[in-house]
């Protein structure tokens, strides 16, 4: 419960002794290209192959002739949008940007930089962390765009390519009873999942005490509390908002 509750003094310290906004600006889009785009490549080869799978693997199951092959196309588009675009993507996200999160702030803790902020009256918490959260909310949902249509796409290539399915089959059944409110759901849950993953591990990191051996215990702390934290999320959103 210490933990906690320091957790959220950390929270509230955000938003405390601000720099100028046009501070914030440089940071946030610095933050983007190291938290965003630095990401498109792993993403894009994890949310292609995960919609290849699951066509492949749900072809492989439908073995019923009563059972239309647009069903196939039908699961890999409502598995991509619901869970492994916004889900998985995020817990691979908390394991790259998580730890060079937990690592970076934990070096500057024990290298005294943080220490040196707060010196010249910088809030180091606002200065540090809040730059990371807004970055990494402007750019996780368009990650999480970017695996839903690669998903889709992933799986589409491979339905084709192994014969398992038709093109018009796949079409019909990414069009067939779809639920509009899969895509802002989606949306929802990777902005929740990117301020846990960015907050958790920051908390983590600032905390850091001791040397280099300490950051990595850091680092490891970080990615594991933030898995847990998006799959604890990723079933509380699916209770609250679905049912």
């Amino acid at each position: 419960m210490k933990t906690l509750g320091n957790y959220f003094i950390f929270l509230g310290n955000l938003f405390r002794n601000r720099e100028k906004f046009k501070v914030y600006v440089k940071l946030v889009l610095e933050e983007c290209i190291e938290i965003g785009i630095n990401s498109v490549f792993i993403v894009s080869i994890v949310a292609t192959f995960l919609g290849a799978v699951t066509c492949v693997q749900t072809a492989d199951n439908l073995v019923s002739p009563f059972v239309p092959n647009y069903i196939i196309s039908l699961i890999v588009r409502d598995s991509s949008i619901l869970e492994f675009a916004p889900t998985i993507t995020c817990v691979v996200l908390s394991g790259k940007v998580g730890s060079h999160i937990a690592g970076g702030l934990g070096t500057m803790r024990i290298t005294e930089q943080i220490d040196a902020l707060e010196v010249m009256g910088i809030n180091s918490v606002s200065y540090l962390v809040l730059p990371k959260i807004v970055a990494a909310i402007v750019t996780f949902p368009m990650l999480v765009i970017l695996s839903g249509f690669l998903s889709i796409l992933g799986g589409y290539l491979a339905g084709v390519a192994t014969n398992v399915i038709s093109p018009e089959d796949y079409v019909t059944g990414l069009r067939y009873d779809f639920r509009t409110f899969n895509i802002p759901f989606a949306l929802i849950k990777s902005v929740v999942f990117a301020f846990l993953i960015t907050s958790i591990s920051s908390f983590k990191g600032y905390f850091t005490r001791g040397g280099a051996l300490e950051v990595g215990q850091a680092s490891t702390a970080a990615v594991t509390n933030s898995c847990i934290a998006v799959l604890i999320a990723d079933y509380l959103l699916a209770q609250l908002l679905l049912l």
